[in-house]
């Protein structure tokens, strides 16, 4: 195993046994930051917020500045009967491949002066709220091409095969409550049972019927209400909904719908239904640039044979907001095949660790083609 490979698997170990949560990411910035000075980057920490950009290569002329993305945050999981940080989304290994790439360029001393690289770690991105912080930083206002990766499962990307672009849908994330009066469990009469509140908005969300051909859904997936007292009614309650749709039009509509449905559940019930967060992100805005210099680097690292096509997915990443905020910018995002299974987001998911050099060598050339 080469000199590469070695420090890849090794920053991979070390970031996956060292997994933080959302906004959390202290010890991930220190270690990036950490590695990116090593590298003779220019870079950049924020004092409100995790997350680390480093700077390689030529930043004083006319040349493109290409972005490489990697989010950081692991999820809060319960893993064996602990709840603990987990990077079941695979983000310690989208980190090590783009520092993978620095390593390559490195390697390259002859490319410092024709390249102008921004390494972006970015944090929250489970939270859906880490890009916008980003933009909001300006981190992206001197980038011309943005890349970002992510590992996919078996079902989606075999082992040694990638996808140029992930079409990612639009997702929104509720999290309400129900707001009544609790009462004796010999008498239900007199109050409004918060649990068969939620149910019943359920059962309204799951006769929404929008366009067929564009995939949506919404689904309740949290609920907490009444206590250790098992005779007593609730009359509180709180909950989180998942919404997700392939466009961002659908998604429109599908808000529409749910609000709707709150709104005719506080008149059916006399409750009050508070809504006390929502965070969301938009679909995919693809650039057929960015996507063509990505089909033309997968192709020369694994061959055309392991070209897929484009990747149409329900699931949802905030890397999109960047062309949203910035519709100049050309991004589009690798999907590498890697054998993950059982799936993303399972407390026990694994992968075939050799694609992570295959995902540094196809970012790699994806640098030197945009110039």
């Amino acid at each position: 195993m080469g000199t590469i490979e070695q420090k890849v698997i090794e920053t991979y170990e070390y970031l996956h046994d060292h997994a933080e949560i959302s906004w959390e990411e202290v010890e991930t910035t220190k270690y990036i930051k950490k590695f990116l000075e090593k590298s003779g980057c220019r870079v950049t920490v924020f004092n409100d917020c995790t997350g680390v950009i480093g700077e390689y290569g030529n930043f004083n002329n006319d040349l493109p500045v290409v972005g490489i993305r990697a989010d950081m945050d692991a999820l809060w999981q319960e893993v064996n009967g602990k709840f603990q940080p987990n990077h079941s989304c695979g983000h310690d290994a989208h980190m090590s491949m783009v520092l993978g790439v620095l390593m390559k360029l490195e390697e390259n001393p002859e490319l410092k002066d024709k390249v102008a690289v921004k390494f972006i770690f970015q944090p929250a991105e489970e939270k859906g709220s880490g890009a916008l912080k980003m933009v909001g930083k300006q981190v992206v206002e001197n980038v011309d091409y943005l890349y970002g990766v992510h590992l996919r499962p078996i079902q989606e990307a075999k082992m040694g095969k990638a996808t140029p672009v992930i079409v990612h849908g639009a997702s929104k994330m509720y999290s309400a409550t129900i707001k009544g009066d609790d009462a004796h469990g010999a008498r239900p009469h007199l109050n409004h049972n918060a649990i068969e509140i939620a149910a019943q908005i359920v059962n309204m969300m799951s006769q929404i019927h929008l366009d067929p051909r564009v995939p949506h859904s919404a689904k309740m997936t949290s609920i907490q209400a009444g206590g250790k007292s098992t005779n007593i009614i609730p009359g509180n309650a709180s909950f989180s909904l998942d919404l997700r749709a392939q466009n961002n039009e659908i998604m429109e509509q599908l808000e529409k719908k749910v609000r709707s449905i709150f709104n005719s559940v506080q008149d059916l019930y006399d409750v009050e239904i508070d809504i006390t967060d929502v965070a969301g992100i938009v679909a995919a805005a693809t650039n057929d640039e960015a996507i063509a210099i990505m089909s033309k680097s997968i192709s020369e690292t694994l061959g055309e044979d392991n070209l897929n096509p484009p990747l149409v997915t329900p699931g949802g990443d905030d890397f999109h907001f960047y062309t949203i905020k910035k519709p100049s910018l050309k991004a589009t995002m690798l999907g590498l095949g890697c054998d993950l299974q059982p799936g993303l987001h399972h407390p026990d998911m694994s992968f075939n660790k050799d694609a992570l050099m295959n995902g540094v060598n196809i970012l790699y050339r994806a640098v030197l083609n945009t110039y």
